[in-house]
C-alpha cells in the first residue's frame, strides 16, 4: 500500500510549533535508516514524530519528497567535498578529497546515516533516483566545477566511484583487509589514483 499525495496546505486543526518541521525531519531519517525505504510509510514517520500524518504532507509533501529531505540532511556532511577539494594547490586536491572523505566516514554520527541513504538506494529504484539526484547536483557537479579540463565530469564521477567503492567494501560489506586497514594507509594509496582521475592525463 503506498502512501496517496494530500492537498498541501497546513491541515485544520493541527497545532504547529517552533521546530516542527526539523522534527519530521530527523524522524524520517531515522526511521529510513531503521526500516528502510519500502518498509517506511508516511503515516509511520507521522507516528513516530507525535503528528498528525497530514502535517508531513503539508510540509513535505510524497513519501518520495519525504525521503529526499531526509537525504538532505543524512547527506549534508559530505557535501563540504568540493571545498575541501579547493582549498590547495589542485596537484594535491586528490588527498584532500580522499582524507575529508575518509574523516567523514569515520565519525560514527555520520556515518550511520549515510550507511542507511546508501542501503536504501540499492534496495529500491525510487530511493536511488533520489540519492542520484542528490549526488550529480550537490556534489559531483561540484567537483567537476574545480577542474579545469573539457572532460571534468566524468573525471568527477571517476574518483567519486574510487571512493565510493572503497566505502562500499569497508563500511558496507566490511569485507577484510580494507575494513580493518588503517585510514592512513587508504588515504596514501587511495590519494594518488583519485588524483589521477582529477587532473591526471
Amino acid at each position: 500500500m503506498t502512501d496517496t499525495p494530500r492537498r498541501r496546505g497546513r491541515p485544520a486543526g493541527t497545532r504547529v510549533g517552533p521546530g516542527t518541521r526539523e522534527l519530521i525531519q530527523l524522524t524520517a531519517r531515522r526511521e529510513f535508516a531503521e526500516r528502510g525505504y519500502e518498509k517506511t510509510s508516511v503515516r509511520g514517520i507521522a507516528k513516530a514524530a507525535g503528528v498528525d500524518p497530514a502535517l508531513v504532507h503539508h510540509y513535505f509533501g510524497t513519501k518520495e519528497q519525504v525521503f529526499a529531505a531526509a537525504v538532505d540532511i543524512a547527506f549534508a556532511p559530505a557535501l563540504g567535498a568540493p571545498q575541501k577539494m579547493a582549498e590547495g594547490p589542485p596537484e594535491a586536491a586528490g588527498e584532500r578529497l580522499t582524507r575529508f572523505f575518509f574523516a567523514t566516514w569515520e565519525d560514527p554520527a555520520t556515518r550511520a546515516p549515510l550507511l542507511a541513504i546508501m542501503r536504501s538506494a540499492m534496495d529500491n529504484e525510487a530511493a536511488a533516483a533520489v540519492f542520484r539526484r542528490l549526488v550529480s547536483a550537490q556534489l559531483l557537479d561540484r567537483i567537476a566545477g574545480f577542474i579545469e579540463l573539457p572532460d571534468a565530469t566524468i573525471r568527477a564521477e571517476l574518483a567519486a566511484a574510487q571512493l565510493v567503492g572503497a566505502a562500499m567494501l569497508r563500511y558496507v560489506l566490511k569485507v577484510d583487509p580494507l575494513a580493518s586497514a588503517d585510514v592512513e594507509e587508504l588515504v596514501r594509496r587511495l590519494a594518488p589514483v583519485v588524483q589521477q582521475h582529477l587532473t591526471g592525463a
